[in-house]
């Protein structure tokens, strides 16, 4: 049996490789630590989403995001309010593109510690030991960091035909999935559709957004919420891994859902 695994990643427009932690994209930083009319709207979109139906979802936190304290009272209420359902993961400590940059294991071993311990001690009961590389930024060499950090399960890898560049210069996405299994780290890859991404930034952009809808249609049963760890950390269950943004929910004027058919997410 497979099962469907909600996941969200909470980057403001600040923490996008066009204005923070690519080496070469990176053109136009933002300094400003305030989160963005866009993110504040998909807050709103998301909770809304949210409080339509009973399912789990993980949200993956970049741990600079808790210096602003509207995002940690708006997380603090979600986990008042949803705490049976939610699980918070880590999403790096400022949103670094690590494999597009040399390979420094000792600062990303450092970054992932500081930012486990800001993430887990402020959401406590509903933190797990759960990564997903910044921008799906994952290099073979950030796998052994990441078991040294305690990192449990792994989601990073998107294998598509114009991701190739993402697991480093001179690697492949299956040198990451060998790291992993190397030291048993569970990887939970991305829904992808002949070779081409239909998570995050492809759900907008057409024409990727018609094979996205299109592979989102036959999601198989969500987990329950009872199940979400022990299912997504038991490396022979298998999982099939969708995501998108707190900022999608500011599309349509705060009313953009993700495209998850009825059938499963009312089920």
């Amino acid at each position: 049996m497979t099962y469907t695994w909600l996941t969200v990643d909470c980057d403001d427009i600040r923490h996008i490789p066009k204005h923070h932690g690519h080496p070469t994209r990176t053109k136009s930083p933002i300094q400003s630590n305030s989160l963005s009319a866009d993110f504040i709207q998909g807050m709103q979109g998301f909770e809304t989403w949210l409080s339509s139906h009973n399912k789990p979802v993980t949200l993956f936190v970049i741990a600079d995001s808790l210096q602003s304290q509207e995002f940690c009272d708006w997380l603090s209420h979600l986990l008042k309010n949803f705490t049976d359902r939610l699980t918070i993961g880590c999403h790096g400590l400022d949103h670094k593109s690590w494999s597009a940059w040399p390979e420094d294991s000792d600062l990303f071993q450092d970054s992932i510690k500081q930012a486990i311990l800001l993430i887990s001690d402020f959401t406590k009961a509903n933190f797990r030991p759960w990564f997903r590389a910044p921008a799906g930024y994952m290099a073979p060499w950030m796998v052994q960091p990441l078991v040294d950090c305690k990192i449990t399960v792994d989601s990073s890898i998107n294998d598509t035909l114009l991701t190739k560049s993402k697991s480093g210069k001179g690697n492949t996405w299956q040198q990451v999935r060998d790291a992993c299994q190397q030291v048993k780290l569970v990887e939970r890859e991305w829904l992808t559709k002949w070779k081409l991404p239909v998570n995050g930034p492809a759900l907008s952009k057409f024409p990727l957004s018609v094979i996205a809808k299109s592979a989102w249609k036959n999601l198989p049963p969500i987990m329950k919420p009872n199940d979400v760890t022990e299912f997504l950390e038991d490396q022979n269950k298998q999982i099939t891994t969708v995501y998108w943004h707190i900022l999608d929910h500011s599309r349509k004027n705060g009313s953009w859902q993700p495209p998850i058919p009825k059938s499963i997410l009312n089920h």
